[in-house]
């Protein structure tokens, strides 16, 4: 069995671990052995970087099975501090994911490429990492591909997603130095990302708009994100810069300026003001000039290289389909 081919994802995790039956698969029985970056970590945190094909709530439930074991401890908890040389085991068995972490051969749009890092134009439909329901064919299997040494990133180096149904540029790590590196940045809010959207109902008011709402798990309905009261919702700030590009009788055009990364962020704010994106029917959006799927477009990225230190900017032509469906609602987009 290769270690490259199993993987546990989130979505099961509330299996049983504990119950086997005589038709399953063969257990695996992979070594541990804990190295300076694990030192001092809690021993899930240290197993999310040492066998990082499997979620960190996964883990813990072995660990809580006692399929987790350090030699110089009788019993372990998720919390145990590890320390540098300890040395170990952890017992793995396959799921029906078992092979979404596979090498995927697809056509990648590839904006920029060095030893260091690569910036992707990601086409709309395109699942970034597997998941209940998209276990093969997402952008991780297709970098696992075009680089083998991504198999040694956690999530092949991807350090930020986009929607399935969103469209534009990413960036993505090819070392763990870079990885590391563009994940501070990014909380640090030195990366830029800017996103075209098409929005039902002409704009009304300042061109220009701050939107400083908290997003969090909606509480009527776990597959939505929703704007919470963080005094009665768990949630976080969120900032998103708006900016009206053209209006019509129909709807708006909609530069989009992340301050925040939160899940389906520029969604949720954008139907908060009353402006649901176009197709985007879990946030109140309806199908419209053509469009199926929600009218988002990562069309700019900034950042500064890692390694060279060189600010670097990417720009991405409009999609066909939103490009047509401006058209049909007399809206047009200069690039310039």
């Amino acid at each position: 069995m290769k270690n490259s081919g199993l993987i546990i994802s989130s979505g099961h995790d509330s299996e049983d671990l504990e119950e086997r039956s005589e038709t399953e698969p063969e257990l695996e029985l992979r070594p541990l052995l804990m190295g300076a970056h694990q030192h001092g970590l809690r021993f899930d945190q240290a197993l999310v970087e040492l066998v990082p094909e499997f979620s960190r709530s996964y883990l813990q439930q072995l660990i809580h099975c006692g399929a987790v074991k350090l030699d110089r401890l009788s019993a372990c908890k998720a919390s145990t501090r590890v320390r540098a040389g300890d040395q170990g085991s952890i017992e793995l068995r396959p799921t029906p994911q078992s092979q979404a972490f596979k090498p995927e051969a697809m056509t990648l749009d590839i904006v920029f490429e060095d030893e260091h890092l690569l910036v992707i134009n990601k086409p709309a439909g395109l699942v970034v990492h597997p998941a209940p329901g998209n276990w093969s064919g997402t952008l991780l299997n297709g970098l696992l591909a075009f680089d083998a040494k991504a198999v040694n990133l956690p999530r092949a180096g991807i350090v930020h997603r986009l929607d399935k149904d969103t469209s534009g540029l990413m960036v993505v790590a090819r070392t763990r130095q870079v990885m590391d590196a563009l994940i501070r940045a990014i909380a640090a809010r030195d990366v830029g990302r800017q996103y075209l959207a098409l929005a039902h109902h002409p704009w009304v008011g300042s061109s220009s708009r701050q939107v400083d709402l908290p997003i969090g798990r909606d509480p009527r309905n776990r597959l939505r994100m929703a704007v919470v009261d963080l005094t009665r919702n768990a949630g976080k700030e969120a900032r998103t810069d708006l900016d009206l590009l053209q209006n019509g009788d129909l709807g708006c055009l909609v530069r989009c300026t992340l301050h925040t990364g939160r899940t389906h962020q520029i969604r949720v704010h954008m139907a908060a003001i009353g402006h649901p994106l176009v197709a985007d029917e879990l946030y109140g959006g309806l199908a419209a000039a053509g469009l199926q799927r929600q009218a988002l477009h990562a069309f700019q990225l900034s950042l500064t290289h890692p390694v060279t230190q060189r600010p670097m900017l990417f720009r991405s032509e409009l999609p066909h389909d939103l490009s047509s469906a401006l058209g049909h609602w007399g809206l047009s987009y200069n690039a310039s």
